[in-house]
């Protein structure tokens, strides 16, 4: 089974595929190399085909180096011959080639016999070689060398077949014509053809090959980038069982097991919401309880210390009071069940009441107050009653958890021509913490209500200090009607 499953597995692989147009191109060559005889095959079915039949004559010189090797054997049978007898042989060799002019030179360098062609007509196309009649050592050697490249061509041999005979060199020349109707000149015409012709579609091969991976990796990653209603990636098709359709069924099972991980979070999110809120309305009943009875017990004759844990309680009360309002006020507005009525007002004057409110306790803590507001009207779009809640929830936050730096600025400020709400204190940092909790929550509130404004703000926290900028990114068009 295991050896099964990974033939399989090879069989539906992009690598045995790859592997394949390897193994396609290490035959490439060898093919080529195949294609000779078939080219020449064809070539002789094609000249069949069309009628056209070399005349009888043209026979004898259809293979030019085995009629060189003849002559060869010729000029080696008549080694210590006299010369009639080689000019007896000679004229037979003419009959026999009748389209071919020979001559031969003696040991002493002249010529002893020159016989022309048959046909005259052969070698009108040809500029004759003149051949004279006295040779010198320097003619007959420049002769032997381009014997070969000459038109007429000459075949070329010593007498005997041996240079060192003495006895002289006989020479066939060959009219171009003939030799151009016998040589096989389609052979590289068509070889090329077909090399051109496998290159052609191995290239083509590859090209497919790739350009189907490209497109099933493209589909694939526009299923990643777009998402659908959900935010979460939409499945595919998985396509054939390779490595590519391996990606997409794991992908698959991925945007599942995220649709099923989205599904329980939401559904630990409303539980979550729903338990917030229960609780927060649970408590409420009894620390309305206590807090009427501690009215109560106020009233009573008490002793210092009585009154200092009284006072002491009502404090915790009051903050634990406004700890379950932040809650259950950040539980409604992190599930959108709370619609803002975003109106354009004049922040300032809502930051100058609220300042105003909070102006007393600072007073009675002992805070330090710098408050400029004086400027004209700054409009930003926002909901009058949590605007004032961010502000009370920042002023709160100071009164908390700065006041070991007894200092409140609340600021209008401009940069880049742009106006700023700035408000500082002078306490140890968000990060350092305090003996009163509850501030992470509140900042939380902050922030869930500047962003339903789209309003944006900046916080720079330091152990000298906190900084906070409030600003409206449409406060320059705003400011200009």
């Amino acid at each position: 089974m295991r050896i099964k499953d990974r033939f399989r597995r090879l069989h539906s692989s992009l690598l045995s595929r790859y592997l394949l147009i390897i193994m396609a191109a290490l035959l490439f060559i060898p093919a080529g190399l195949l294609s000779i005889p078939l080219t020449m095959t064809l070539y002789g079915l094609f000249n069949g085909m069309t009628g056209e039949e070399l005349p009888k004559e043209y026979a004898p010189y259809d293979n030019i180096v085995e009629l060189e090797k003849s002559w060869h054997k010729e000029a080696e049978a008549l080694l210590g011959k006299p010369p009639e007898v080689i000019n007896e042989r000679l004229r037979a060799l003419s009959n026999t080639y009748s389209l071919a002019s020979m001559f031969w030179v003696d040991g002493d360098g002249r010529t002893r016999l020159s016989l022309e062609s048959a046909d005259p007509k052969l070698w009108q196309q040809n500029e004759r070689y003149t051949v004279p009649s006295q040779w010198t050592a320097s003619e007959a050697i420049s002769f032997m060398k381009k014997s070969s490249d000459l038109d007429p061509l000459g075949i070329v041999a010593f007498v005997g077949d041996q240079d060192e005979a003495g006895e002289g060199f006989m020479v066939m020349q060959i009219p171009g014509v003939v030799k151009e109707r016998t040589s096989f000149d389609g052979v590289s015409v068509w070889f090329t053809v077909v090399m051109l012709a496998l290159f052609t579609v191995f290239i083509i091969v590859s090209l497919l090959f790739f350009i189907q991976i490209r497109k099933r990796l493209v589909r694939l990653e526009t299923a990643m980038v777009f998402t659908g209603e959900a935010g979460l990636p939409r499945s595919i098709v998985p396509g054939k069982s390779d490595e590519i359709g391996r990606l997409e069924t794991a992908f698959n099972t991925m945007v599942t097991e995220l649709a099923a991980s989205r599904g329980r979070e939401a559904e630990e999110e409303g539980l979550r919401k729903r338990l917030v809120a229960d609780l927060s309305h649970d408590l409420r009943t009894p620390l309305t309880v206590i807090r009427s009875h501690l009215h109560i017990l106020g009233k009573e004759t008490l002793t210092p210390r009585g009154q200092e844990s009284l006072k002491l309680m009502d404090e915790r009360i009051d903050s634990l009071g406004g700890l379950i309002d932040n809650l259950l006020s950040y539980n409604l507005l992190s599930s959108g069940r709370m619609t803002l009525n975003l109106e354009r007002k004049d922040v300032l004057r809502l930051l100058r009441e609220s300042a105003a409110a909070w102006y007393p306790l600072w007073e009675k803590e002992g805070f330090q107050i710098e408050i400029d507001l004086e400027a004209e009207p700054l409009y930003w779009t926002v909901d009058e009653s949590w605007f004032r809640r961010i502000l009370d929830n920042l002023f709160q936050n100071i009164v908390r958890h700065a006041r070991s730096g007894l200092y409140v600025s609340v600021k209008l400020e401009v940069i880049d021509d742009q106006r700023l709400i700035v408000i500082s204190d002078r306490g140890r940092g968000l990060g350092s913490g305090s003996e009163s909790k509850g501030a992470g929550l509140g900042l939380s509130i902050v922030d869930l209500l500047i962003k339903r404004m789209e309003l944006e703000w900046k916080v720079d926290s330091t152990r000298k200090g906190t900084s906070i900028v409030i600003l409206s990114p449409s406060d320059g068009i705003l400011n200009k009607t």
